[in-house]
C-alpha cells in the first residue's frame, strides 16, 4: 500500500479522499489544512491517522510516500516544490502553477528527483472520451477540416456569488485556468499540438461582494474566453469557454472531416464527468448516437463522476510509482497547458496572434 498525504481539503474532501480510500493500493496516512483544528476534524471524520497545519511535518512522516495537492492554484508552486524536494511522488491539480516558468521548474525538479509526478487531467479517463479518442485515431472522420469546442456553464453566473480567489487573476482565478487548462490538454491529446493562437478574455461580472468587508471588490479574472487556434498540421480550432452562461449544452466538441462528423457532448449541468454521449454522421446524414463499448465503462459507479475519473488517474499514478515508470498525463502535460494559457494572456494583451513553440523546444530552451 502506498501511503498518501492529502493537501487541499475542499475538492480534496469531496473527491480526492473518497478516491484514494476506494483504491486498492493506496492508504491515506495524513491530511494537511492551514487550520490545525480543521485538519484534526477532517482526519477524525475520515479515519486518517495524522493531521497537521505544517506541510514540512507531513512530508517528514515515514509513511508518506506520495502527496496529492488540490489547493487553490496560487499555492501549487511552493507546495509542489516542497513535496518534490522531499523526494515524494506528486499528484497535482490543474492549473499546475501561476505561470509556465514555475511549471517548467517543477517538471525539471521532478525529473531530477526521479519521482512520478502527474496531473489530474481527468477527461482522458472518461469512458465516452476514451471511445471518442479511439474513433478519431481510427480516422473515423477522415481529414479533419474544423474542430469546434463549446464549454458553457453557470457556476459563476449568479452576481451575488461572493468574491474569492477565483475572482483574482494574480491568485490563478478565472475560467481559462479552471476549464481552459483541461481544454488545452485534451486538444493536444485528441488532435495534436497547437501552432499558433489568438485569445480574447472577458469579465462579464466585474465586481463581487467581498464577504470579509461587505463591500464590492474588483474582479480582474476572466469568466469568458474566445479562443482561435491553428494546430501544427493546419487544422482550425474554435473554442468558447464561459462560466456565466445558462446553456442547455454544457460541454460540446464537434469534429468535422471529409468522411463525416463526430460529436461528443453533455447536457449534465450538475456533473461535468457523467452524462456524455457520442454521435456520428456521414455527409448529408443526420447525427446518430453511438453506444459506448463495455471495455471503456467505469468499473464502479459513484454518484459524483469526478471520483470515477480520478480513480483512473490514481490507478495510472500508482502503477507508475510501483513500476518506477512515468505515467500519462505526466507533469509535462501540465507545463504544456500552462504554456498555452500564458500565451493566451499574451495574445489578449497585445491583440495579436501568437506562435506556440513545441513542448520539446520549450523544455530545452530558456524562459519565455
Amino acid at each position: 500500500m502506498i501511503g498518501v498525504a492529502i493537501v487541499g481539503t475542499g475538492f480534496g474532501q469531496k473527491v480526492h479522499i473518497p478516491a484514494f480510500q476506494a483504491h486498492h493500493n493506496t492508504k491515506i496516512v495524513a491530511v494537511y489544512h492551514r487550520d490545525i483544528h480543521q485538519a484534526k476534524t477532517i482526519a477524525e471524520t475520515h479515519n486518517i491517522p495524522d493531521a497537521s497545519d505544517n506541510l514540512g511535518e507531513i512530508l517528514a512522516l515515514p509513511d508518506v510516500e506520495a502527496v496529492s495537492i488540490s489547493t487553490p492554484p496560487f499555492l501549487h508552486y511552493e507546495m509542489a516544490k516542497q513535496v518534490l524536494q522531499a523526494g515524494k511522488h506528486l499528484l497535482l491539480e490543474k492549473p499546475v502553477t501561476l505561470n509556465v516558468n514555475e511549471a517548467k521548474e517543477l517538471y525539471q525538479l521532478a525529473k531530477n528527483q526521479g519521482v512520478i509526478a502527474t496531473v489530474d487531467f481527468e477527461f482522458r479517463f472518461v469512458p465516452q472520451w476514451q471511445f471518442f479518442a479511439q474513433l478519431l485515431a481510427g480516422n473515423y472522420v477522415g481529414n479533419i477540416r474544423l474542430i469546434k469546442i463549446d464549454w458553457l456553464g453557470s457556476s459563476r453566473a449568479d452576481v451575488s456569488r461572493p468574491w474569492n480567489w477565483y475572482s483574482s487573476q494574480e491568485k490563478g482565478g478565472g475560467v481559462l485556468g479552471a476549464l481552459g487548462s483541461h481544454a488545452f490538454d485534451y486538444i493536444n491529446w485528441l488532435f495534436g499540438a497547437v501552432g499558433k493562437l489568438n485569445a480574447h478574455l472577458m469579465t462579464a461580472i466585474p465586481e463581487r461582494i467581498n464577504p470579509a468587508t461587505g463591500e464590492l471588490q474588483l474582479v480582474d479574472s476572466d469568466d469568458t474566453c474566445l479562443l482561435s487556434l491553428e494546430l501544427v498540421n493546419g487544422t482550425p480550432v474554435q473554442v468558447c469557454i464561459s462560466a456565466v452562461i445558462h446553456a442547455p449544452r454544457t460541454h460540446w466538441i464537434e469534429v468535422y472531416g471529409d468522411k463525416g462528423t463526430l460529436v461528443l457532448g453533455s447536457k449534465n449541468q450538475k456533473d461535468y464527468i457523467h452524462g456524455f454521449q457520442v454521435w456520428s454522421s456521414q455527409p448529408g446524414e443526420p447525427l446518430k448516437e453511438i453506444a459506448i463499448p463495455q471495455q471503456f465503462l467505469f468499473p464502479q459507479y459513484y454518484h459524483d463522476g469526478r471520483i470515477c475519473a480520478l480513480l483512473r488517474v490514481v490507478d495510472e499514478w500508482v502503477k507508475g510509482i510501483t513500476n518506477h515508470e512515468q505515467t500519462t498525463p505526466a507533469l509535462q502535460a501540465g507545463v504544456y497547458s500552462q504554456l498555452l494559457m500564458d500565451l493566451c494572456h499574451q495574445s489578449h494583451d497585445t491583440g495579436n496572434w501568437v506562435n506556440v513553440p513545441s513542448l520539446a523546444e520549450f523544455l530545452n530552451d530558456e524562459k519565455i
